[in-house]
């Protein structure tokens, strides 16, 4: 088994390379879709994904297909889910304008907050369903108000998948996966309308496709391949350490796992565990691949462990020692933080409430986790009365008049003057 020793300096250059190699072929995927449209997205399925589409749009037909597909139990897990995620995602929404101001001043001050109208998500598929990842882009859009929330998924579509969008309230689900979905909702094609912003996970290729479009389309951020960051002393246990990271493994061969560890003796006791627990994982071929890239670091102080991971920024962060919330308080970069024993990244992944489409590769120390706010635009709000001109008129003439701008400064003048 592969599981060993990392320095820190790895670590960073595995995420530092998480796109090279893949930008060309991504910008040339695009170059297809922008020129040729439907007709590109069509021959990209039959290339990469082995089928030929009659057509790109999911109906209503095969959304009920679906729900005759899956079993009801299945149907009413990711119904409760949904609930939950809801909840959570309810106590972000903005209000939809807020006013602060003194009459006496004669200014009110205030923002006023829109959702955006159109959005797209990406939505993997292939080595396994994610309608989690559905319900996770779905429910921040819908609870901010966007009214138009199309869903883009490799062909041919998990029946869990389509019951996810149809749960979530998403309005247009495509058969079009990789680099190409991305080109398709950015650009629009003759099928697809252009969205506003991009959100949701995906491989390397979606990633780098997400990042050349930008000027076209915002984008949430950067979130490629799976990681999770472990910060354990000996109070730990590392059959649980271990089970966290087989579940971050087995997302994909490209997924990693770091723990860092005031215990010498803790990652040979975690490198047993996983032994162990890898004859009972079904994807256990997944796994040994991601193992590769992951490892650990032992550190002297749980200081030291917080300044690691801070340096590292991982999407997900476990917190397993002794006394957690201190060390909660002092971290600064992380995508999602799991503090105690008893919290798996997995409860966050499905059913906690919280959002699992994160920033990777580092992105944590610039970009949050998907929320409601990237669904939505603000705009300032001032209010003046005259009694306000007449407040702030001098200092508004003053510095107008240094910058040399003097229409500026008259425009103000002649309301105080009449």
């Amino acid at each position: 088994m592969v599981w060993s020793a990392l320095t820190l300096d790895t670590w960073l250059s595995r995420q530092q390379a998480t796109l090279t190699g893949v930008t060309g072929a991504a910008q040339n995927i695009i170059n297809e879709v922008a020129e040729r449209g439907d007709a590109a997205l069509h021959d990209l399925s039959e290339r990469f994904d082995k089928v030929s589409l009659d057509h790109l749009r999911v109906s209503a037909d095969e959304i009920d297909t679906a729900y005759e597909t899956v079993d009801p139990e299945i149907i009413e897990a990711l119904t409760e889910a949904y609930a939950r995620i809801s909840s959570f995602h309810e106590l972000q929404r903005q209000k939809d304008l807020w006013l602060a101001g003194s009459e006496d001043d004669g200014i009110t001050l205030g923002v006023k907050t829109t959702s955006l109208e159109r959005i797209g998500m990406y939505v993997p598929g292939g080595r396994a369903a994610y309608p989690s990842t559905v319900l996770m882009c779905a429910v921040p859009a819908q609870v901010a108000g966007v009214q138009e929330i199309i869903c883009c998924t490799p062909p041919p579509a998990n029946p869990l998948t389509l019951i996810a969008a149809d749960i979530a309230g998403v309005t247009e689900i495509y058969t079009v996966g990789g680099a190409q979905a991305i080109a398709a909702m950015a650009l629009g094609t003759q099928s697809i309308n252009k969205v506003q912003k991009i959100v949701g996970p995906g491989n390397a290729y979606v990633t780098a496709a997400k990042m050349i479009l930008r000027g076209k389309v915002e984008i949430d951020f950067p979130a490629g391949p799976s990681e999770i960051a472990i910060i354990a002393d000996h109070t730990a246990r590392p059959d649980f350490i271990a089970a966290d990271i087989l579940a971050q493994s087995e997302h994909d061969p490209q997924a990693a796992s770091v723990l860092i560890s005031t215990d010498p003796k803790m990652p040979g006791q975690v490198g047993d565990w996983i032994e162990r627990l890898l004859t009972e994982a079904p994807r256990h071929e997944i796994i040994r691949q991601a193992l590769g890239q992951s490892g650990y670091l032992v550190v002297d102080s749980i200081a030291e462990a917080i300044n690691v991971s801070d340096r590292i920024a991982p999407e997900h962060l476990s917190i397993q020692v002794q006394d957690p919330l201190p060390v909660l308080q002092k971290i600064r970069n992380a995508g999602s933080i799991f503090v105690g024993q008893y919290a798996p990244v997995a409860c966050g992944d499905y059913a906690s409430g919280t959002n699992h489409v994160l920033p990777t590769a580092g992105n944590a120390q610039l970009y949050s986790g998907l929320n409601v706010s990237h669904f939505t635009k603000t705009a300032t709000v001032q209010i003046i009365t005259r009694e306000g001109i007449e407040s702030i008129g001098d200092v508004v003439e003053r510095l107008a008049t240094a910058e040399g701008l003097h229409a500026h400064a008259a425009s103000t003048r002649i309301r105080r003057e009449h």
